[in-house]
């Protein structure tokens, strides 16, 4: 079942209470675990806030927006790993298959989410980059505003080296090669990504390249590679001919940086992490 309520607070009360008045198809069991996910957000004005707590108090005036898919709330993802903790920030595998962050829908297949609850007690988490659902790698995530600030400034910089591994669909003939980048403009907007060849790979023809992401536009890596005919492996959006049942070979591998006062701060996906 997939459905989306928005609904009006006429009077105070309990959110759980106006959800089962206004959604008679779902059990109040399911309006529960579906605030627990975060599919029922409270909007105030211009902000949205998910609403977790069955019990929280609404005021008359209030809206709660639900976007219920039976199908998204069921799912399951391998969980994330903390692989450095540095106080101010963290840096996370995020396996295939989990959001970087929430959407309307929920937020319990969301690293960010995973996170925040990873830490006792609480910490803010701030997301600084992110991964599509499909790839697998390192994701930075910050614990205060100064920190968030701070690495969002040497992102917008190109200050942050951020290193992938993919495996591509046959094989960049030499002069691509010698070449070693794609320049092609996306969505009017110009782009680099730069690339060297780890290894060649038979039946079928494909390689092994790791890429230094020099901007980053929307799937630019994915986009890039299926433009010049070497779509990613795996690639469920881009390419023809990449089918691949592992999954997207997509991986963020490394992240370096210098942090103002700290130097220089290095991190790599360790082997076991790296597919």
């Amino acid at each position: 079942m997939k459905l989306i309520r928005r609904i009006t607070v006429t009077e105070p009360g309990q959110a759980i209470d106006l959800l089962v008045r206004s959604c008679p198809e779902l059990s109040k069991g399911r309006l529960k675990d579906a605030m627990n996910k975060g599919a029922v957000q409270l909007v105030q004005g211009k902000q949205h806030k998910r609403l977790r707590r069955a019990q929280a108090e609404v005021v008359a005036g209030n809206v709660l927006e639900l976007h219920y898919d039976d199908d998204i709330l069921q799912r399951q993802a391998n969980a994330p790993v903390l692989l450095a903790d540095e106080r101010g920030y963290s840096v996370w595998f995020k396996p295939a298959g989990l959001l970087s962050q929430g959407n309307e829908w929920g937020d319990h297949l969301a690293l960010l989410r995973q996170a925040e609850q990873h830490f006792t007690p609480l910490r803010p988490v701030f997301l600084l980059h992110r991964l599509d659902r499909e790839a697998s790698g390192l994701v930075l995530i910050a614990h205060h505003k100064a920190m968030a600030a701070t690495l969002s400034q040497l992102i917008q910089q190109h200050k942050i080296e951020k290193t992938y591994r993919i495996t591509v669909s046959g094989v960049p003939d030499a002069a691509l090669q010698a070449q070693g980048e794609i320049t092609l403009p996306l969505d009017g907007k110009a782009c680099c990504t730069r690339f060297r060849l780890v290894q060649v790979l038979q039946q079928p023809s494909r390689a092994v390249l790791e890429i230094d992401l020099i901007s980053g536009r929307k799937h630019q890596i994915r986009r890039h590679f299926a433009a010049i005919g070497h779509p990613v492996m795996g690639d469920p959006q881009y390419g023809n001919g990449n089918q691949d049942p592992a999954g997207m070979a997509l991986q963020a591998t490394r992240l370096a940086f210098e942090l103002p006062g700290k130097g220089l701060r290095q991190h790599e996906l360790p082997p076991e992490l790296r597919r």
